[in-house]
């Protein structure tokens, strides 16, 4: 086994990319789905957050 063999650059894997190319995109597309998971937890969190305000704030009031 030389170096050259074991370089990312020289190696070629699926669709004639190197492995340097092929770890770059995968490490795009981790950062990608981590940030839109992100998004989505904020927004599913927020409604139920509003919920819970408007009960706390509308509930007693109308108790009294």
């Amino acid at each position: 086994m030389h170096m050259a063999e074991n370089d990312p650059d020289k190696l070629k894997g699926p669709g004639g990319l190197t492995l340097r190319q092929i770890h770059e995109q995968v490490q795009k597309s981790v950062e990608r789905d981590r940030d839109a998971q992100k998004m989505r937890n904020e927004l599913a969190q927020k409604p139920s957050r509003w919920r819970r305000f408007a009960h706390y704030v509308w509930g007693r009031s109308g108790k009294r």
